[in-house]
């Protein structure tokens, strides 16, 4: 029986992954800082849903709730790093420094919170799949984004270096950079966002992706293209093309 751990549980993505993983009579563990939609989806799947109410910035709350999952249904098969927020940050706004902060704490730092409690029992078994969910943000930066698109960054050249690390350890490691994907996440943001799919689309997608075992992928297959151009382009170019872009909103995250 598939055994699935996932943080960001409570909306968006991470409930869609949990639906679609439910359907398919795994084992789950949900993780999120509110409890009350976790403890929905377990009314919704009981018996198969271990709730843990966290933050994942916190890494003994990570620590514990690994912990008890592994003592419950054993070591994971697939644990998803989906944890993340994104507001509009500028740096010339001391307001913004807390929250730049805070960006970098969730995505980044949260996802090697997540993966840690997990990574020992995987190399002793051989086998698991630790699958971090980044951005196309994270491949150039995008104006008034700055915390956000470098702290998919991060994660992704993390993800990378940790591919190499569990390289010979049997234990895949698998970076998503979704594009435009319709949840909480970016019903803020006030512009055109091309390719958007939704929640329960991107899961499925998701799914199959970590299904065939690979080591990065972009989602939908259109934004890939996009990123690949994103890639070659000069800097000069870049910059006048990209800096009269729409921001996203200034906000707590």
């Amino acid at each position: 029986m598939l055994k699935v751990f996932i943080t960001g549980a409570s909306s968006g993505i991470g409930w869609a992954l949990a639906e679609y993983y439910a359907r398919q009579g795994a084992q789950l563990g949900l993780a999120a800082r509110r409890a009350e939609p976790l403890q929905r989806l377990s009314a919704r799947w009981p018996g198969q849903v271990r709730c843990y109410p966290l933050d994942v910035t916190d890494a003994a709350s990570l620590r514990a709730a690994g912990a008890d999952f592994i003592a419950a249904r054993g070591v994971p098969d697939i644990v998803i790093a989906n944890a993340g927020v994104s507001v509009g940050t500028l740096s010339e706004c001391a307001a913004d420094l807390e929250v730049i902060r805070r960006i970098m704490d969730v995505n980044f730092f949260g996802m090697a919170a997540t993966f840690s409690p997990f990574i020992g029992g995987m190399r002793q078994a051989g086998c698991g799949r630790l699958v971090g969910i980044a951005s196309v943000a994270g491949i150039r930066g995008l104006p008034g984004a700055e915390a956000y698109s470098a702290s998919k960054a991060a994660v992704i050249s993390y993800l990378e270096s940790l591919r190499v690390e569990l390289r010979n350890a049997g234990v895949q490691v698998l970076t998503i950079c979704p594009g435009y994907i319709r949840t909480p996440m970016t019903a803020a943001n006030p512009f055109p966002m091309p390719f958007l799919m939704p929640a329960d689309e991107a899961a499925r997608r998701f799914a199959r992706a970590i299904e065939r075992g690979g080591s990065y992928t972009v989602i939908p297959w259109q934004m890939g293209l996009v990123t690949k151009v994103l890639r070659l382009l000069p800097n000069a170019l870049y910059d006048r093309l990209f800096a009269a872009a729409p921001r996203k909103p200034r906000q707590a995250p």
